[in-house]
């Protein structure tokens, strides 16, 4: 626990050092002071949008790990898909991330839906290939057990590869929490009216860097809240697995 707040510690007199001996301008970097004093004096307002952008980002870690391991099932379930999804997964992610954000606003709106489907865009690829990798890297020596005893491939399957993939499922998802933030960020900074990348759009545009540094703290400790959740919970669930 203490290596976390020594880092922190440390973090902030650089910060505090560089700002203030390093003859930058304010507008450029603003003070750790300056920063907290802005996320105090507008609580409310960081608040409330940091709701909104923590809402996109939980429904779309959900969405994304629940249709990547959909994916991945499918995949490796039916070699048919497997020669036709694929290819078609490793196009996605040819597509730079950030040149679908104004697809999705486009056809979405600019409300909470399309910053969702960001966020689901950014999660599903990790959560596929990790969880795919696993559900590929079965024991050889169980797989031969279950075609000796005529296991139907639905049974090897779902009682066999699934749970031994689910370790490599855990590794997309700790993947996906730490990523997921920035789908929800690109779409707020497309096109939204609320959300900490709107927070910071505005703030920027109306030269308050103090305001835009808070809005970047506020996501980041969401960032790693969200992965500490995320893995420890993990953890607990996969106490069996090798190193959870």
């Amino acid at each position: 626990m203490m290596r976390p707040l020594v880092t922190l510690a440390v973090f902030i007199g650089l910060w505090w050092a560089v700002s203030a001996y390093g003859g930058i301008p304010p507008y450029m970097l603003p003070s750790p002071q300056a920063v907290g004093a802005a996320l105090w004096t507008q609580r409310d307002y960081l608040a409330a949008n940091a709701a909104v952008t923590l809402a996109e980002i939980g429904l779309g870690l959900a969405g994304g790990a629940l249709l990547g391991a959909i994916a991945a099932l499918a995949v490796a379930a039916s070699p048919i898909l497997q020669r036709w999804l694929l290819p078609v997964l490793v196009l996605s992610q040819a597509i730079p991330v950030f040149a679908l954000a104004p697809l999705a606003v486009l056809w979405l709106g600019f409300g909470l839906a399309s910053k969702v489907a960001m966020a689901m865009l950014v999660i599903f690829f990790p959560v596929t290939a990790n969880f795919l990798d696993g559900l590929r890297r079965t024991e050889p020596g169980w797989l031969d057990l279950a075609r000796t005893m005529n296991a139907k491939p639905v049974f090897v399957l779902l009682r066999l590869r699934l749970p031994a993939a689910l370790p490599a499922l855990a590794s997309g998802l700790r993947v996906a929490a730490a990523v997921a933030p920035i789908g929800a960020i690109l779409g707020e900074w497309v096109g939204a009216s609320s959300g900490l990348g709107y927070v910071m759009l505005n703030a920027n545009a109306r030269i308050q860097p103090d305001l835009m540094f808070a809005a970047l703290v506020l996501l980041m400790a969401i960032a790693i809240g969200l992965y500490v959740a995320v893995d420890k919970a993990l953890r607990r669930l996969l106490r069996w697995a090798p190193g959870g």
